[in-house]
């Protein structure tokens, strides 16, 4: 695996052959970095690629930052991002289930010119509340039960907390590189907005708008973040309705709860982008890149 993308690097050849431009002759930047959790890993067990992170970050390799690199050929390319990463873990290391990946802003270097970043999403709880929303009645808000009470929203304030987190990750990139063009991605979306699909995917409506609307308020955290800390804010959510978990085989570009794929065709992991969304997200950051 490690050939056979130093080879797709060099030529310029998209990884996943999924939709990214093939890249120009000239690589306009030298060093490339992807930073993030899961989201950056666009986590799969199908297509797993060890040569950056260890096994338990579970990166893919057909994520978006292996094709972005690819479609502009940047002669040096590190992927740092790992499922379940927190922002703390751009300065310390982080244990994963298979493997220990080391801070994740040890891969930067004063001669990085090209910065991807996916992060906040687990410093708000949002991943982790997900689970808690599964149900047997269409009628039930497990979600809605647990976490807002009184009239105050436990991940709103979560998310109202993780900004300055976000923020500071930022300018430690800037710190660390101080030449890199930074691009902040936001989450694109997993969940519809008013009802969800119950029982293939067992979220009742009123909890499925809930979250909808959470990833929404991240997002728009995320984009605070970057226009306060002048980075670049790569917007994946409003170009992607109509892909959420609840459409078919082949349309959605996140997976439900059942934890298969068609894109690629096997195990996935739930709740987390396919191969689709990963084009997506690869489309969307060459595009905020002029490609």
């Amino acid at each position: 695996m490690r050939v056979t993308v130093v080879a797709c690097l060099a030529l310029g050849v998209v990884v996943s052959g999924g939709g990214a431009p093939v890249a120009s002759a000239v690589p306009v930047f030298g060093e490339y970095v992807a930073l993030g959790d899961s989201w950056a890993a666009d986590a799969s067990p199908m297509r797993p690629a060890v040569e950056f992170a260890p096994y338990g970050c579970a990166q893919s390799a057909g994520n978006f930052a292996r094709q972005v690199a690819a479609a502009l050929a940047v002669p040096v390319f590190r992927d740092a991002s790992c499922g379940g990463a927190l922002s703390k873990h751009m300065t310390v290391p982080q244990q994963s289930l298979l493997g220990v990946n080391p801070p994740q802003f040890d891969r930067l270097s004063a001669s990085t010119d090209l910065v991807t970043l996916e992060i906040g999403g687990n410093d708000a709880g949002l991943a982790a509340v997900v689970p808690q929303c599964l149900t047997v009645s269409a009628s039930a808000s497990p979600c809605l039960d647990a976490v807002v009470s009184g009239g105050v929203d436990q991940i709103s304030l979560n998310i109202a907390a993780a900004e300055p987190k976000v923020r500071a990750v930022v300018e430690g990139v800037r710190e660390r590189s101080p030449r890199a063009r930074i691009l902040l991605l936001d989450y694109f979306q997993g969940i519809r907005l008013e009802r969800g699909c119950f029982p293939e995917v067992p979220i009742s409506d009123a909890d499925a708008d809930w979250l909808g609307r959470k990833m929404i308020e991240l997002n728009a955290m995320l984009a605070r973040v970057a226009a306060a800390a002048n980075a670049e804010f790569v917007d994946t959510y409003s170009t992607s309705a109509g892909h959420d978990g609840c459409q078919p085989p082949g349309v959605r570009w996140v997976e439900g709860l059942v934890p298969f794929s068609s894109t690629p065709l096997g195990p996935a992991v739930p709740f987390h982008p396919n191969q689709l969304g990963a084009d997506h997200q690869a489309r969307s950051v060459l595009a905020a890149l002029g490609r």
